[in-house]
């Protein structure tokens, strides 16, 4: 008779894992309170124009995607993570007293920099390092979780700072002060909440986006960064969904709570949508987040209706909680462990690239064609990535 063999005993997450999603939700508590207050005091209380803001915001953008390459190259090179994203989250935490100071343009384009100079420094290491405290089946799960909790902070942030505006009179400066607490609450979280692993010596270390160490970056790895820029040309910016609800007949003073139910979907699902990703095919799992934005399109493009809108919301909130997690999951377990950074910081970049000109096309088609071709484009995107993971699987079948 056979020995019955022991249960298997599931893994809990790492208790560091934990602090990283807290730190995430700490820091984006304190950055939305002031982002979502942020073009409106710089309209209103400080006489910027409109173009300026623009500039203002491209800049710190453009900044932030140069920085993720090099922050990720440096993790690797380094051999160590911590460092570089306590640096870039302190420099978040730095920023923040500087918006509630700032008398004009200057300081508020100094303090914008420098709060995306450090989301560049923190976000490719940080990631890195999830994937390096994570136990492999696990990484899905982890990823989840990490984003679930940076999302919570994505919608708690602008929801106290509408609650501060009415308590305190419209006071944008008294709102600022109060983002100045969760940002070094995080920073204090990292310090003392997370430990780095240790990483074995692989002889000395050298230079990681040298010719020979890129091609040590698989082609499932390309692959990945390919797919997701696609996948971000079909996801353009949020802002479209809050002009889309405004067209709907929303109330200027209440469009934040479309980002705020976008993000309340995503955090929900981000987690269990991660765990179910170690148990099922990614390329399945990704192909049936691109099918929910498609639907969600669809439902912005049918027309203005708050119904139609708000059903767009949800669904584009769940499939950002079915393939964020997942995409930088699939890059941690196509990358090799001492490249991370580097894959993370080449994919950012590509993603973040994406971005930027799925959001100018968007704009684009907006002011000539009309809002629903806007989403018509985003549709067609994400059909087009669609037919390539489905070419990819069956190319891959036996």
């Amino acid at each position: 008779m056979a020995e019955a063999q022991p249960p298997v005993v599931p893994q809990r997450m790492p208790p560091a894992i934990w602090a990283l999603g807290l730190v995430s939700l700490l820091m984006d508590v304190s950055s939305e309170l002031i982002h979502s207050l942020l073009p409106v005091f710089m309209f209103t209380a400080l006489g910027i124009s409109a173009f300026s803001i623009g500039l203002i915001e491209g800049a710190a953008e453009a900044t932030a995607l140069i920085v993720k390459v090099f922050s990720g190259v440096l993790s690797d090179w380094w051999g160590k993570r911590k460092p570089l994203a306590v640096l870039g989250y302190g420099l978040g935490a730095l920023s923040k007293p500087l918006f509630a100071l700032a008398g004009g343009a200057g300081l508020i384009v100094t303090a914008r920099l420098m709060d995306r100079v450090g989301k560049g420094i923190r976000g490719a290491p940080r990631d890195a390092l999830v994937a390096d405290l994570a136990p492999p089946e696990m990484r899905g799960a982890a990823f989840g979780l990490r984003q679930s909790l940076d999302t919570v902070g994505a919608f708690l942030g602008p929801l106290l700072a509408m609650g501060l505006m009415l308590l305190w009179a419209n006071d944008f400066r008294a709102v600022f002060w109060v983002a100045v607490i969760p940002a070094f609450l995080a920073v204090a979280l990292l310090i003392f909440g997370v430990r780095e692993p240790e990483r074995k010596a692989e002889g000395p270390r050298v230079n990681p986006i040298r010719r020979e160490n890129l091609r040590r970056l698989p082609a499932a790895y390309w692959w990945v960064v390919g797919i997701g820029a696609v996948f971000t040309l079909a996801r353009f910016s949020e802002a479209f969904l809050v002009l889309r609800a405004a067209q709907g007949g929303l109330p200027l003073a209440f469009t934040p709570l479309v980002l705020i139910a976008m993000n309340v979907v995503y955090a929900a699902s981000a987690y269990p949508l991660g765990r179910l990703a170690d148990s099922m095919s990614h390329a399945r799992l990704l192909a049936a987040g691109l099918v929910v934005l498609i639907a969600a399109d669809a439902a912005l493009a049918w027309d203005g209706h708050w119904l139609a809108v708000w059903l767009g919301v949800v669904l584009w909130g769940l499939h950002l909680g079915m393939t964020q997690g997942l995409l930088a999951a699939m890059i941690a377990d196509a990358a090799p462990a001492d490249l991370r950074g580097t894959a993370y910081g080449f994919f950012n970049l590509a993603s973040g690239i994406a971005l930027l000109v799925a959001s100018g096309l968007a704009g684009l088609l907006w002011d000539s064609l009309g809002a629903a071709f806007t989403f018509v484009a985003g549709g067609i995107f994400s059909a087009a990535a669609l037919v390539a993971i489905v070419w990819r699987e069956a190319r891959q079948r036996p």
